[in-house]
């Protein structure tokens, strides 16, 4: 994929009346699930040279011209894909996307709050790393985080910005997220995409659709996402047809080397389209 400097989105784009992703997620009419690109991984790659290749406003206008419904980063104190100056370049090309969804996902007691508060946008995702992890790997424990929570959650959505609390698939966890403030849950989905194709999968999505059904009497929004692919996707939605956004990264990424960006975009739409399409006629 060539990803050289980004160019205005055409004018000849279809522009839906609503989006799924920044809606409440609470509407009984909305959309399919909608589809956000993390773009982290295409970060980390232009890092590795003093070069500004693969650009990464391009691959998120590459992403969004393909019909991705958002854009998801994750800046890490550390910068090691994400840098300061990204968020900004990124928040600016999302204003030329109105009906697209900028997700800023990490620690409020990082760095993420001042990135909140510099460009506002649609969604923060609060994630329990440490600078030291690789990759978030647990959701928010409570009781023990609710104290610290709520300010950070309360600060965010005093400045319009939906927030999002990453969560383990714990259905008594739910009321607490509803508690703390929070406008929907992540459920964390790698034990799911461990689990897949092998005997313990419907053991464990039963888990899942019990903590999405758990937070949808709540009140509370669904999302998901932590190594969702385009072989597991498709069972995950049919089985927890409550997830409003799912947020997928390294297997997307991977799959661009593959198929190229915008094809890898459309492959991951159509399994989406698949899960929520009606079940055929029982012969």
């Amino acid at each position: 994929m060539h990803l050289a400097a980004a160019r205005e989105p055409t004018t000849s784009r279809k522009i839906p009346p609503m989006n799924p992703s920044v809606t409440s997620g609470l509407d009984p009419h909305r959309g399919r699930t909608a589809l956000s690109v993390n773009v982290n991984k295409i970060a980390l790659l232009r890092n590795s040279r003093a070069l500004d290749v693969p650009n990464l406003v391009r691959a998120a206008t590459l992403a969004l011209e393909a019909g991705a419904d958002g854009i998801t980063i994750h800046p890490r104190p550390d910068q090691r894909h994400i840098r300061a100056a990204d968020v900004g370049d990124l928040a600016a090309l999302m204003r030329k996307w109105p009906q697209a969804e900028f997700n800023i996902e990490g620690n409020p007691f990082h760095n993420l709050m001042a990135h909140v508060e510099a460009v506002r946008p649609h969604q923060c995702t609060f994630v329990p790393d440490s600078e030291e992890q690789s990759t978030s790997d647990h959701g928010w424990r409570f009781p023990d985080d609710v104290e610290r929570l709520r300010p950070v959650v309360a600060a965010a959505r005093a400045l319009g910005v939906r927030v999002s609390l990453f969560m383990d698939p714990e259905p008594v966890a739910m009321r607490a997220a509803r508690d703390v403030g929070a406008d929907r849950v992540e459920l964390y989905t790698e034990s799911y995409a461990r689990a897949h194709g092998t005997p313990q999968q419907a053991e464990v999505l039963a888990a899942f659709a019990a903590a999405a059904a758990a937070a949808r009497r709540e009140g509370l929004g669904v999302n998901a996402g932590h190594d969702l692919n385009r072989a597991n996707l498709g069972d995950f939605l049919r089985a927890v047809p409550e997830v409003e956004e799912v947020s997928i990264g390294h297997a997307l990424i991977a799959d661009a080397l593959e198929l190229g960006l915008a094809a890898t975009v459309r492959a991951y739409l159509a399994c989406i389209h698949r899960a929520h399409a009606p079940a055929g006629p029982s012969r």
